[in-house]
């Protein structure tokens, strides 16, 4: 018979950003925890995800004293570097607050939030499998057996992660959205030269973002049919350089490549008894939107704010209200997701849904540049000020 081996106030699955910002925001409240990541310390400190921390995220750390440790980078640009048709069309963001949202690898962030978290005395266990015992009454099972029992269990491990399989299908609502392309993301050792820089074209979306003084992620639109194996370095190379409309500075190893369905989700409930859901365990957004690593510290925010109120106030009231408000921010985010996505892809490309919303796309696109309450509204969505 299994036996409880220890307890803990907060039981946190997952070490991912929305685990890891969790796990430090209760540290600074003095509010035990215990992170779970199933992966290695290595595997998780060097994935390579999205790297722009928002403004609304940046002041999420300031207000916990933790924005100069985990949170450095250079300031985020106010500039997006489109070019359209082979040509530069810089857009400049009107929204000063913007400013305040930091250039930071999701690599660096996580490495910052471990070496924050233990130098602090967190509790960080990797290579550890859980599974959730009961979430009306929060337990977790660990790979040898035992037990640990909480208060509240935070689910921060992904869409295919332990809480996400201990929600019984009957309690929980999926809504999902499918874009009907691809993007090929390919990571290649190659310095960016600026924080932004995307091309609409009528062969297709195509991007470059750095990772790291040394690397990039490019990005190029494609059919959902595509594999890897249709596109050689040589064409990537030569696809890329036609879509951007000049040659490559530079053409580095390609170390990476992989297909990338775009798509939404959403969970509905995020919370179920004990059991609460934050970032992709609860929600997906598509990645030219640069709100997946945001909206999971947006959760984190919000949640910790709740677990304060609940054992410095004993009022539960936000820990109630927790599902209801973040599904109403994160519907909200998935509205403007979904209204950039499928602008710059359908700008650029006219054989996928037609010239008509080609069309379209490109008043909308267009509008950005010559209103300044269009720009001001995406100026906010791209802050977390909306």
């Amino acid at each position: 018979m299994s036996t409880v081996k220890e307890t803990k106030p907060v039981l946190i699955i997952g070490a991912g950003v929305s685990g890891l910002a969790l796990g430090n925001f209760l540290l600074r409240e003095g509010i035990g925890c215990v992170v779970f990541e199933r992966r290695s310390r290595e595997y998780v400190q060097h994935r390579q995800r999205a790297g722009v921390i928002d403004t609304r995220a940046a002041r999420a750390f300031r207000k916990r004293g933790l924005e100069d440790r985990v949170g450095g980078g250079a300031p985020a640009e106010p500039n997006l570097g489109f070019r359209v048709d082979g040509q530069s069309r810089p857009l400049r963001l009107s929204v000063e607050e913007h400013r305040e949202g930091r250039f930071c690898p999701q690599q660096v962030l996580v490495q910052n939030l471990i070496s924050v978290f233990e130098q602090d005395g967190g509790d960080l266990r990797f290579d550890t499998e859980v599974t959730v015992e009961d979430h009306e009454r929060p337990r977790v099972r660990l790979g040898d057996g035992s037990i640990i029992e909480g208060d509240f269990i935070a689910g921060c491990d992904g869409n295919h992660g332990a809480s996400r399989n201990a929600l019984p299908e009957e309690r929980i609502t999926l809504h999902t959205h499918e874009y009907g392309y691809a993007w090929l993301v390919i990571l290649a050792e190659v310095p960016a030269h600026q924080q932004t820089l995307m091309a609409i074209h009528r062969r297709g979306f195509a991007a470059q973002f750095g990772r790291g003084p040394r690397a990039s992620r490019f990005y190029l639109q494609c059919p959902l049919d595509d594999t890897t194996e249709d596109w050689p370095d040589e064409r990537i190379w030569s696809e890329l350089e036609t879509r951007f409309g000049e040659p490559l500075a530079t053409k580095g190893a390609i170390v990476e490549k992989q297909l990338l369905p775009l798509r939404g989700e959403m969970i509905s409930p995020m919370s179920h008894g004990k059991l609460h859901l934050l970032g992709d365990a609860a929600h997906i957004v598509p990645p030219m939107s640069a709100k997946g690593m945001n909206l999971a510290l947006h959760d984190a925010d919000v949640f910790a704010d709740a677990l304060v109120r609940h054992y410095k106030n004993d009022d539960p009231s936000l820990l109630d209200a927790y599902s209801d408000a973040r599904l109403r921010d994160v519907w909200n985010y998935q509205a403007f997701a979904t209204w950039l996505t499928d602008t710059v892809h359908d700008a650029g490309d006219a054989t996928y849904r037609g010239e008509f919303r080609h069309r379209v796309a490109r008043a909308d696109f267009e509008r950005l540049y010559t209103s300044g309450t269009a720009n001001r509204l995406l100026s906010e969505f791209m802050a977390g000020l909306n």
